[in-house]
């Protein structure tokens, strides 16, 4: 069965940077930044292989479970005391060391999502800092169906919404103050549509 293709990007053989144009940020994609083959093979390898958990978080004082599945690894194996962190496969350090060496900078630590259908999504929100500092840098890479990546200025109104979709295979840089001055998020959609997997690669404090 030959999957996603729903995108000419393949054919064309399109791998050009596109750096966009935006105040108080700095943000880089490349959309054909796998090949079609590689981004299958990722594509189930990390379905079927990955330790998938639902993740609770508080909003409002009130516990909720996010509309994804997630997969947490560090590169030591630990978290605030906990030595049960899953260990990195090959998969994941193959994955990890394209990001590397593209932007020759160094991750520890990678947080995997599993958009199941498209009642799954992320809302508005800009990443947590207490581990990552003030201004992460953050690398993402998407396996799966194409989904739309959201941009909105936390302050300049007059700014408009920045939306990009993420193809399968693509990669997203978001360094600078991005995160201080922008929000984003995966939107949820109605339609009939196949699973994501997206790979956000990051620094943290150990």
């Amino acid at each position: 069965m030959m999957l996603f293709e729903d995108t000419e990007l393949f054919a064309s053989g399109n791998r050009g940077k596109k750096v966009f144009d935006l105040p108080d940020a700095e943000v880089m994609l490349i959309d054909n930044f796998f090949t079609k083959q590689e981004s299958d093979f990722y594509y189930r390898e990390l379905l079927e292989g990955t330790d998938w958990s639902e993740y609770e978080m508080e909003i409002f004082d009130k516990t909720v479970t996010v509309p994804r599945l997630v997969s947490w690894h560090e590169e030591d194996n630990k978290q605030d005391g906990l030595d049960n962190i899953p260990k990195w496969n090959p998969h994941l350090l193959d994955i990890r060391k394209r990001v590397e060496n593209e932007t020759a900078l160094r991750f520890n630590a990678v947080l995997l999502n599993l958009y199941r259908n498209g009642k799954d999504g992320v809302a508005w929100h800009s990443d947590r800092t207490h581990r990552s500092g003030k201004d992460p840098i953050i690398a993402s890479v998407s396996f799966g169906e194409t989904r739309m990546f959201s941009l909105r200025h936390k302050f300049r109104k007059e700014q408009p919404q920045v939306d990009i979709p993420l193809y399968h295979g693509s990669f997203l840089l978001m360094a600078g103050t991005t995160n201080s001055f922008w929000q984003h998020q995966v939107p949820k959609t109605a339609k009939n549509i196949l699973p994501r997997i997206n790979l956000t690669f990051r620094m943290v404090l150990q």
